[in-house]
């Protein structure tokens, strides 16, 4: 919802292209793919429901733009290794996900996909989170490599976009993310979105309630800070029943939930009966051939520049 937050601003100056990454995803469902395809429409239709203008927009599925696997491996060949290994999001996730095998060749590679991605239609923002500003210095630094080796610069250094939160950890105070199951999803219901709410991380110094609270620190108050629709007031209104002990952190966890609910009610309408399957499927159809179009022209260029034809 934040990247969407910042199209609704970059579009007023930029061409903006809205990408479901699913080869990103088979990098570590390879032994668990059955459910890619309707996370695929399902992730699309979030974001409609959220924005239902981005209709109008170029919307494709990442394994359908044949392009951005080629500009993989051409970026990889000139991608040192050592630039890979020292990425900090890959440290972190070979070391909290010990499940499933990541110490993969595709796996480790993932940044040079998503430079990739980036540059294969030349982007000059990206909408991106705090945890992926490392990915976007590397995405700069190969195509700084690139112009190096081949002396010529046909790539713009893609810049960050960083949304009002640029952060949002997930209930368990770790990264958010489907493989820790540590979400709340756009399509939960009203009462999967309570329980998920009661069983967040809160203040660890406040044991009691007559305790008083640390708003800084807590991981319910940065979601207030994000999604308080009324923002300042009741903002000030959740700081100071936390601070002076007016309210448990139990109470503040179910009225958390009911803002995360009325902001959902509306998309979960939405969802439910303006985004049929075939529809989306045509978004995707018409935004795949956008892709290929840019992205057959970048991909053309590239190849001329190293040699090949």
């Amino acid at each position: 919802v934040g990247a969407l937050n910042n199209w609704a601003k970059l579009k007023k100056n930029y061409e903006c292209f809205f990408m479901v990454a699913d080869w990103h995803a088979h990098m570590s469902e390879y032994d668990n793919p059955q459910g890619l395809k309707k996370y695929t429409i399902d992730n699309v239709i979030d974001w409609l429901s959220c924005y239902p203008e981005l209709e109008n927009s170029t919307i494709f599925v990442q394994s359908h733009v044949p392009e951005h696997t080629q500009l993989h491996l051409l970026l990889s060949n000139i991608t040192p290794l050592g630039w890979l290994e020292r990425c900090p999001t890959y440290k972190e996730q070979l070391r909290e996900i010990k499940a499933r095998e990541l110490h993969t060749y595709g796996f480790l590679g993932y940044p040079v996909l998503q430079t990739a991605d980036i540059l294969i239609y030349k982007a000059h923002v990206v909408p991106v989170g705090q945890d992926q500003l490392a990915h976007l210095e590397l995405t700069r630094e190969i195509v700084r490599r690139f112009h190096h080796i081949y002396k010529k610069k046909i790539f713009p250094e893609p810049e960050a976009k960083l949304g009002g939160t640029p952060k949002l950890l997930g209930i368990d105070n770790r990264k958010m993310s489907k493989t820790y199951n540590n979400y709340i999803a756009l399509s939960d219901s009203v009462e999967v979105v309570r329980k998920k709410c009661a069983q967040m991380v809160t203040d660890p110094q406040r044991v009691k309630k007559t305790d008083l609270g640390h708003p800084q620190v807590c991981n319910v108050y940065s979601y207030f800070q994000a999604f308080s629709q009324q923002q300042t007031s009741e903002i000030r209104k959740v700081h100071e029943y936390c601070t002076q002990a007016k309210l448990g952190c139990t109470e503040c966890k179910t009225r958390l939930a009911d803002t995360l609910n009325r902001i959902l009610t509306p998309i979960r309408a939405r969802r439910a009966k303006d985004w049929p399957e075939a529809r989306v499927q045509g978004i995707l159809a018409k935004g795949t051939k956008k892709a290929r179009e840019v992205a057959g022209q970048t991909l053309a260029e590239v190849k001329k520049l190293i040699g090949l034809y």
